[in-house]
């Protein structure tokens, strides 16, 4: 077993500027202003670095989410953003971007206080792809139309027929802890392309960026009511903006036993609903590769924001004649990934978010290590002082009934088998309720794009993983969700198609 590096994980100390904005008065942001609760309940706020409590949030009352569906249906209703011309919506849009942007260091430092993610990859991840996914949709704000068609049974010129694109209306968006700031922006911007109002809740252990986000909504120019933030519990807050009878649609990101719940309690009142959700992902390596450039690639793709990825490649398919090599060239890498205090400038790796999350992860290892799975690296949690951490791991001597293979673990836990063709690999690949992410390690074109077409995914990246773009579609097969997001797709699924026939 290849041990990690021992190593400091004190956090740092943290800027004035995020000192000061953990020290503001819990609020909620409705209606374009800064409002209190209508009770006094609160959740705190944590520093998974150290276990320390930093700050407290509201946890919204139903009153509180019924004022914050209300502003979003007023401003809808009244067209007071979607009666802009696209021109202005889209202006308004490229400010905020360019706020976020220029707001991008408070943001990355009080996204790796409140998540543990390192605040090195928050300013070159998180961020970047924040901005982009609002510039992106900004960019379709008067690019969304209709078409005119001919009537199949009717004579040509005895009616004229065309589609309008519409906004859906009221939108109820809640958002996952793995990236607070990046999935709060996925969600509002293309709601803001189409002309909808959205209620945005950010998960109840990482609220505070897209409070800091609230900051900015104002100075962009985005009209009161536009956009309401609120923060809660997602089974009292979350429960009633997904059951409100105002809102339109619902779009979440999380696991999949909660998305279940939202689709079946939508159903009562017809909601549109996406849905992105969990993932247990293959990731295919083929004997043709150079194991010494392929086996950190393979490792990035699990221990990257400490495996709580929707798409983290946890299931390791290795042909058998490079099966020890590969693991041997990831177990080279545990001091690359050896987690470290998110505010350390030298990390690649933070704590867990929550215990919660680290007791859970431990608790998959444990059940591993007694089902029969042989550590080969990590499969512990470092010493430190009140910090969440867990070593990243690699489990050999696994089997298809094993927990650690079939449920989604979220964290860095990797499962390595060996496959011997591509027929039994794709059987193996595709062993599973999920189907969001697979990857495919190989110099062979043509094996890559065979497999390609047997997995049932809804992403398959070649010699890569995790590469995610605004411009292109995003979702799962199976029970990884409903829908697609990003692209023209995301754009979609914010609006209604109307169809119009006029007798001339």
């Amino acid at each position: 077993m290849n041990e990690v590096t021992t190593i400091d994980r004190t956090q740092r100390e943290y800027s004035a500027e995020a000192k000061a904005f953990l020290a503001r008065k819990p609020q909620l942001f409705i209606n374009g202003e800064w409002v209190d609760s209508s009770h006094d309940a609160v959740i705190e706020v944590e520093d998974p670095s150290n276990g320390k409590i930093v700050s407290h949030v509201v946890d919204a009352s139903d009153k509180d989410v019924d004022r914050a569906v209300a502003a979003a249906r007023a401003a809808f209703d009244d067209q007071r953003w979607y009666g802009l011309p696209p021109i202005q919506r889209e202006a308004i849009m490229h400010r905020l971007a360019d706020l976020v942007e220029a707001n991008a260091a408070i943001f990355a430092e009080l996204e790796a206080i409140d998540n543990g993610k390192p605040v090195g990859m928050a300013a070159h991840v998180d961020l970047p792809n924040a901005v982009g996914h609002i510039r992106f949709m900004a960019g379709w704000a008067g690019k969304s139309g209709g078409q005119t068609l001919n009537p199949y049974t009717m004579p040509t010129g005895q009616v004229f027929g065309y589609t309008v694109k519409e906004p859906v209306g009221v939108c109820a968006q809640i958002v996952p802890w793995n990236f607070p700031l990046l999935m709060a922006c996925l969600k509002i911007a293309p709601a803001l392309a189409a002309g909808c109002t959205p209620v945005l809740k950010p998960a109840e252990q990482t609220s505070l960026t897209a409070l800091k986000l609230a900051d900015l909504i104002t100075e962009a120019g985005i009209p009161a009511g536009v956009v309401n933030i609120i923060t809660g519990n997602g089974h009292t807050a979350g429960d009633r903006m997904v059951k409100h009878p105002d809102v339109d649609k619902i779009a979440f990101t999380g696991s999949t036993e909660i998305g279940k719940l939202i689709n079946k309690n939508a159903t009562d009142t017809m909601k549109r609903v996406t849905l992105e959700l969990g993932g247990k992902s293959p990731v295919v390596v083929m004997p043709d590769v150079d194991v010494a450039s392929t086996a950190p690639g393979v490792a990035g793709s699990i221990f990257f924001n400490s495996g709580q990825v929707c798409v983290a490649g946890s299931r390791l398919f290795a042909h058998k004649d490079v099966f020890d090599d590969v693991l041997e060239g990831m177990s080279q890498t545990a001091g690359f990934w050896a987690p470290r205090a998110s505010l350390d400038p030298d990390g690649h790796m933070g704590p867990l978010v929550s215990k919660e999350q680290m007791d859970r992860v431990m608790g998959y290892i444990d059940a591993g290590k007694r089902d029969g799975a042989s550590v080969v690296m990590g499969g512990d949690a470092p010493a430190a002082d009140g910090g969440y951490y867990v070593n990243p791991t690699i489990l050999a001597d696994v089997n298809p009934q094993m927990s650690v293979v079939r449920e989604e673990i979220f964290g860095p836990v990797v499962v390595a088998q060996r496959y011997e063709d591509l027929d039994e690999v794709a059987k193996m690949a595709n062993d599973t309720c999920f189907g969001l992410g697979a990857g495919i390690w190989t110099k062979d074109v043509s094996a890559m794009h065979r497999l390609a077409s047997k997995i049932k995914s809804g992403t398959v990246w070649g010699n890569c993983h995790a590469v995610i773009d605004m411009a292109l579609p995003f979702g799962g097969y199976k029970e990884s969700g409903i829908g697609r997001e990003q692209g023209q797709q995301g754009l979609d699924a914010y609006q209604e198609t109307k169809t119009v026939i006029v007798q001339l």
